[in-house]
């Protein structure tokens, strides 16, 4: 079995932008980008719901300074 992969979130929002902006569709951006169409699929349905800017924020690990100016907002 091969180890997961991790996609950034630029690349996540590419791949979106290639379906929602450029025409392609799911399955055509997904062979493009070697990736599953369920997948782009996914982080498409991620982002159209996503109404705070929290889509794709990554695995949750912030640095200090992150840490900070979350805490200086609330």
């Amino acid at each position: 079995m091969e180890p997961r992969k991790h996609y950034t979130k630029e690349f996540k929002l590419d791949a979106i932008s290639l379906v929602l902006d450029q025409g392609l569709t799911i399955a055509e951006a997904a062979k493009s980008l070697e990736i599953r169409a369920n997948m782009l699929g996914r982080w498409i349905r991620e982002s159209q719901a996503d109404t705070n800017g929290q889509a794709f924020r990554g695995n949750g690990k912030l640095t200090p300074e992150q840490e900070e100016i979350r805490r200086l907002k609330l």
